[in-house]
């Protein structure tokens, strides 16, 4: 199935950077005018150049908002934009089943010296609590407690301190960064189609790795459950993200009324949001 849509996310929305993935503004969709240069997400900053720093720091950007745990971050921790001020926000996606991995199994994951995600995706492909924690991700992030308190905080951040642009990621920029771009374009008035179409934004943007590592998992004996693990942790299971919309929406009644509700944001929250980051609001 596809969500993507060329006519209605433009080009420019993706920020020229040259060592940030996945880095992108939230600002001009055709037909909802956020501004741009205030809301950004993208992967994380390990990578960025010199000049992609200095790019930031000319947006203004006064907030960097990091989603990876402390294991993430092995060998790869963001670099410092001039003048922001950096927020660890770990968000653990992988539920109850990733609770019970062992540590022998995490350092098998994480490596002694850097965090290799490609690597870690690959070895999880064969791996049946991966299997799990790949379908069970967005349920995960959007009903698990612990994460609804978090995005809950990432929220509350982006009213406090959104008056000057913000960016945040987590290590690939997409399930995590993901749904907090879900959250906020919800906040702000967003359709489902929008919301749906940024979010599938990132299997663009991987298509290249998830290709090749599709195929060194079919060299390595895996079929259609192993192929599903490199599909959805590489790039991002847009189908199961819009179930989990749906079962939001079954079970609050609309995206407003989970914001309203676990994620703890009032009318007066939602008005603010949409007087500072909308057009013509």
């Amino acid at each position: 199935m596809a969500f993507f849509s060329s006519t209605t996310l433009v080009a420019k929305q993706f920020l020229p950077v040259e060592g940030i993935v996945n880095a992108r503004d939230l600002g001009g969709y055709e037909g909802f005018q956020v501004k741009k240069g205030q809301l950004l997400r993208a992967a994380h900053l390990a990578d960025a150049t010199s000049r992609d720093l200095a790019y930031l720091e000319m947006l203004g950007v006064a907030t960097v908002i990091d989603f990876r745990k402390q294991d993430e971050k092995t060998g790869h921790y963001d670099k410092a934009v001039p003048g922001a001020t950096y927020v660890a926000l770990p968000i653990d996606a992988s539920g109850r089943v990733g609770a019970e991995i062992t540590d022998k199994e995490k350092k098998k994951y994480v490596g002694k010296k850097k965090f290799n995600v490609k690597r870690a995706i690959l070895l999880a492909a064969f791996n049946g609590k991966a299997q799990i924690v790949a379908h069970q991700l967005y349920p995960n992030i959007l009903f698990d407690p612990q994460c609804q308190k978090e995005m809950a905080s990432f929220l509350r951040l982006v009213i406090e301190r959104g008056d000057k642009p913000l960016l945040f990621h987590c290590t690939q920029g997409k399930d995590r960064t993901g749904v907090a771009s879900a959250l906020i374009l919800a906040a702000l008035g967003a359709d489902r189609k929008i919301i749906v179409e940024d979010f599938d934004v990132t299997n663009k943007v991987y298509a290249r790795d998830v290709a090749r590592y599709t195929r060194l998992v079919k060299l390595f004996g895996g079929k259609e459950e192993e192929i599903g693990v490199v599909k959805a942790l590489m790039g991002c299971n847009t189908e199961n993200f819009v179930k989990a919309l749906d079962a939001v929406e079954e079970k609050y009644g609309s995206l407003e009324g989970y914001l309203k509700g676990p994620m703890e944001l009032t009318d007066e929250d939602l008005s603010l949001l949409k007087s500072r980051y909308l057009i013509n609001n």
